[in-house]
């Protein structure tokens, strides 16, 4: 236990520091911007007009990355939001006995941890709004560990599985990969999500960190004459979501329509059968990319709310949780388009190349990931960033694309138990701060890094 309090009293430190010293999202990526273009002017002897006008050039080169993240996160949101989801987030909150507080924890991270496989936008978004459900059923359960269980997915498996913004982006066609704004190719072919989310070894990690995650943090639910912290029943009502509400259809043509449940199932019926039509003909390989995930939850979002009015309310509230990708991505589109239209991308290359060896690069990979992704908390622009650079250092070192991308998709993990960016909804819907909960979900992160360490200086070099 006294080994628990030190790490818990660690994580509280760690988290204050991030509070304090790391800034707004988007000024970060401007931090990044300047240091970017000093590294290309002193270190990739470009030109000061060379240097600006590559950033600029390369800015809109993502518009069509940020339309596709975005969509992900609205059209997540707005299937938790139906009225269907409702009714299950009350029916898992039963689930648990109210006298076994770590039942309850068991059930969010569990459930964090599924819906993380599964897609990082509906983890983002699900194991936030899951809590104050599982808060009121099981008021003997600790609220920040609570807050701390929800955070497990999205901290430890959602960047290397199904919805890894970065192995999607690889097997996307068209793009900035294969097709950059600026400069030449990257890569020469896709890679489909069967030869990295599942490669087998990707496979083995998921379930290694699944496991720990969970067994951990069950393992810190406060015992015997430990205090817990609850929240009291007015504060549970005042934090509870509410579904959409419509107002009772009026006697007008215009109201009329808008009430009709066809035109959600017409929509998300077409969505859905043009999707399970693409997987039949071209093989799951080929159809499974950013434009089939954002597919499979809009079309549910569709049918699940049936009503036009609450379909069109849901995405009105889930696209305050995309703004973060609408307003950055262009700016990291210049980061980008300044590692490919310079010479800045090659440079770096070389740097890796000259303090890293084939066996020893994944491990550099992992850990560099891990502290950018301190800077860049966003798997699919970090990886924007950095493959230009990244991918042919691993060529010269004879490291596949695919041992590489695992990596730095298992990288991009490292610091997420200890980002604040990452705990957004969770800090907005709970009302619990950031800094209350970090500890916990710290003393989960250090034995996964240790473990993922271990794991990068045994992964074949050639997957």
């Amino acid at each position: 236990m006294a080994l628990l309090d030190a790490f818990s009293r660690a994580g509280n430190a760690a988290s204050a520091v991030a509070e304090r010293y790391i800034p707004d999202a988007w000024v970060v990526c401007m931090v990044l911007t300047a240091i970017a273009l000093v590294l290309a002017v002193i270190g990739a002897d470009a030109a000061p007009t060379e240097a600006v006008t590559a950033w600029g050039n390369g800015m809109w080169g993502l518009l069509q990355i940020t339309m596709q993240f975005s969509i992900s996160v609205f059209a997540a949101y707005a299937c938790v939001m139906s009225r269907p989801g409702f009714w299950l987030f009350d029916r898992l909150a039963r689930l648990p006995n109210p006298d076994k507080p770590v039942q309850a924890v068991l059930l969010l991270a569990v459930t964090t941890t599924v819906t993380g496989l599964l897609n990082w936008a509906l983890c983002f978004v699900m194991s936030a709004l899951l809590i104050p459900f599982v808060a009121r059923r099981n008021p003997k359960a600790d609220i920040r560990v609570l807050c701390a269980a929800a955070f497990m997915g999205v901290g430890t498996v959602t960047n290397a599985a199904l919805s890894g913004s970065a192995a999607l982006i690889m097997a996307t066609p068209d793009n900035p990969m294969i097709n950059p704004a600026v400069g030449g190719p990257i890569v020469d072919r896709l890679y489909p999500v069967t030869e990295t989310v599942f490669a087998h070894f990707n496979l083995l990690l998921l379930v290694l960190l699944s496991v720990v995650s969970i067994g951990a943090i069950c393992a810190l639910h406060p015992r015997g004459n430990t205090p817990v912290v609850t929240f009291d029943p007015q504060r549970l009502d005042a934090i509870m979501p509410q579904p959409p509400s419509v107002e009772p259809e009026q006697p007008t043509p215009a109201s009329w329509l808008e009430n009709r449940r066809f035109w959600c199932y017409l929509a998300g019926g077409m969505v859905l059968f043009t999707l399970g039509y693409n997987m039949a003909t071209q093989g799951f390989a080929r159809a499974w990319n950013i434009n089939a995930y954002n597919a499979v939850f809009l079309g549910l979002a569709l049918l699940l709310h049936g009503n036009p009015l609450s379909f069109v309310q849901a995405v009105r509230r889930g696209l305050d949780s995309a703004y973060g990708v609408v307003l950055q991505f262009p700016f990291y589109g210049g980061i980008f388009g300044l590692m490919t239209g310079t010479d800045l991308g090659q440079w770096l290359s070389d740097l890796f190349v000259r303090f890293s060896s084939q066996e020893l690069f994944p491990l550099v990979v992992y850990v560099y990931s891990g502290i950018m992704d301190l800077f860049v908390p966003s798997a699919g622009s970090k990886w924007i960033i950095e493959a230009p650079y990244v991918i042919p250092a691993a060529r010269e070192l004879g490291v596949s694309v695919t041992t590489t991308l695992i990596a730095y998709m298992h990288g991009g993990s490292l610091t997420n138990l200890v980002h604040p960016y990452m705990a957004i909804p969770i800090v907005a819907i709970t009302g619990v701060r950031f800094g209350r909960f970090a500890g916990y979900s710290f003393m989960v992160g250090v034995p996964i890094g240790l473990m993922m360490m271990i794991a990068m200086l045994f992964i074949p070099p050639n997957l």
